[in-house]
C-alpha cells in the first residue's frame, strides 16, 4: 500500500534563484552583473520581510528617460507578494494599506519617483517619512483621525518593502536606506526579450509563487541568521545588505559568493557616485581638488578653485557664485579632531596676512563623512560614527 504522507520535496533555492535572475536577464539590459544578483535576491528578500529587522529599498535611477527603470519595475512586481504600483498614492492611502487594511502587506512599487521627489515637485514630507520609516521594523507613521473634535492619534505600521524608479537622484534619507542600480539606456548590441503582459506576468508569478513556498521552508533558518559582512561594510550600508546577504547564504551554491562580490561592487559605487548632502559635496571637492598635497590655502583662492570645477555647483550656487561667507557658514557646521568648529584663520603668504583654510582642520570630517579617495579601498567609517 503506498502511503500519502509522503513528505515534501526540497526546494532547491539556487536553482529557483538562478531561474528568477535569469527571468531578468530576458527582459533588463543592467549595467552590471551585480545588479542581476542583487535584484534577485531583493525580489527574494520581499518573501521574507518578517525574518528582518530592515528592509531595503530597491532604486532605478538614469539621468535620461528610455533607460528601462519602468521595465525593470515591471519585472520585479511579477516576482514579489502583493505588488501595489503607486504611482500616484496619497500617503494615506498608502498607510493604510501597509496596515493590512485591505487583507494583506502590500510591495510598494513607485514609478516616475522623480514626480514625487524631484525638483520641480518640491518637497513631499509625508512619502519621504513614510518611505524613511518603514524601512525598520516595528516604525510607525502616527496620524490623527477622526472628525473635527474626535480625532484620535492613531499608529499605522509601515514596514513594507518598496522598490523605487526614476530620472536623477532621491532625497538622501532614501538614497542611503537603498541598494542603486543606475540604470542606462542600452547599447547597440545589447538585446533584450520584448515583455508582453497576457504572457510574462503568469510566467512570473508562477516564479513567485515558487519563491513564496521557498521563503516558508527557510523562515527559521533565516531569521536566526547574522551573515557576515565584507571587509569595510559597515553602518547604514550593513542594515541595506544584511538581509540579502542572509537569503544568499540560506540558498547556497555560489550565491554567497556572488552576493557578497555584488554588495562591495555596489556600495563602493554609491560612495563614489552620491556625494550626499551639499556639506559633504564641498567637504569631498576640498580635499579631492581644493586641498590635495596642500596644507593651506588662502580662502580666495580656495573659491577661485572650487568656482572652477565643471562639474561642481559651486559656481552657480544658489544663483551666484560660492563667497566666502557662505563658505564660512558650510564649514562651520563641522569640527576639528580638537571638537572645535572649522573657522578660517590666518595665513601667512607673499609678506601679508589671509585668512584661509588648514587641512589639518578638515582631516577629521574628511575621515568622517567623504567617501573613499578616487582608487582607495573601501574603509570603513569610525567605529560608533552615527549613519543618519
Amino acid at each position: 500500500m503506498t502511503s500519502t504522507n509522503l513528505p515534501e520535496p526540497s526546494i532547491d533555492g539556487a536553482a529557483l534563484l538562478n531561474e528568477v535572475e535569469a527571468f531578468h536577464r530576458r527582459f533588463n539590459v543592467f549595467p552590471t552583473e551585480a545588479a542581476y544578483v542583487a535584484v534577485a535576491l531583493w525580489d527574494a528578500h520581499a518573501h521574507l520581510l518578517d525574518a528582518f529587522d530592515s528592509t531595503p529599498r530597491l532604486a532605478f535611477l538614469s539621468p535620461e528617460p528610455g533607460s528601462g527603470k519602468s521595465r525593470a519595475l515591471e519585472v520585479v512586481e511579477t516576482l514579489v507578494p502583493r505588488a501595489m504600483a503607486a504611482v500616484d498614492a496619497s500617503a494615506a492611502a498608502l498607510f493604510r494599506s501597509v496596515s493590512g487594511a485591505d487583507g494583506g502587506r502590500p510591495t510598494i512599487l513607485f514609478d516616475e519617483i522623480d514626480t514625487i521627489f524631484g525638483p520641480k515637485a518640491g518637497e513631499n514630507e509625508q512619502l519621504r517619512g513614510f518611505i524613511n520609516a518603514g524601512h525598520t521594523r516595528g516604525r510607525v507613521m502616527y496620524r490623527c483621525v477622526g472628525d473635527g473634535a474626535n480625532q484620535q492619534v492613531q499608529g499605522f505600521p509601515s514596514y513594507c518593502a518598496v522598490a523605487v524608479a526614476g530620472l536623477g537622484s532621491l532625497p538622501d534619507t532614501i538614497m542611503t536606506r537603498s541598494v542603486i542600480i543606475r540604470m542606462r539606456r542600452r547599447a547597440r548590441n545589447e538585446k533584450a526579450e520584448a515583455f508582453r503582459t497576457r504572457i510574462h506576468v503568469r510566467e512570473g508569478n508562477q516564479l513567485r509563487d515558487r519563491l513564496a513556498a521557498w521563503a516558508e521552508t527557510v523562515q527559521e533558518q533565516v531569521t536566526d541568521s547574522f551573515p557576515e559582512m565584507p571587509d569595510g561594510v559597515a553602518d547604514r550600508p550593513a542594515d541595506v545588505w544584511e538581509p540579502l546577504l542572509a537569503i544568499a547564504d540560506a540558498i547556497g551554491g555560489d550565491w554567497p559568493r556572488r552576493a557578497r562580490e555584488a554588495c562591495v561592487t555596489l556600495v563602493r559605487a554609491s560612495q563614489a557616485n552620491d556625494k550626499g548632502s551639499i556639506g559633504i559635496r564641498l567637504l569631498t571637492d576640498l580635499r579631492d581638488h581644493v586641498l590635495f598635497g596642500i596644507d593651506r590655502l588662502p580662502t580666495v583662492a580656495i573659491l577661485d578653485r572650487l568656482n572652477a570645477l565643471d562639474d561642481a555647483p559651486w559656481a552657480d550656487f544658489n544663483g551666484r557664485p560660492l563667497d566666502s561667507r557662505r563658505l564660512s557658514r558650510m564649514l562651520s557646521e563641522y569640527v576639528t579632531a580638537d571638537g572645535d568648529s572649522v573657522t578660517s584663520r590666518n595665513i601667512k603668504t607673499g609678506g601679508s596676512v589671509l585668512k584661509g583654510y588648514y587641512a589639518t582642520d578638515l582631516h577629521d570630517a574628511w575621515q568622517r563623512y567623504c567617501p573613499p579617495p578616487p582608487e582607495s579601498p573601501l574603509l570603513p567609517l569610525p567605529e560608533g560614527e552615527n549613519t543618519d
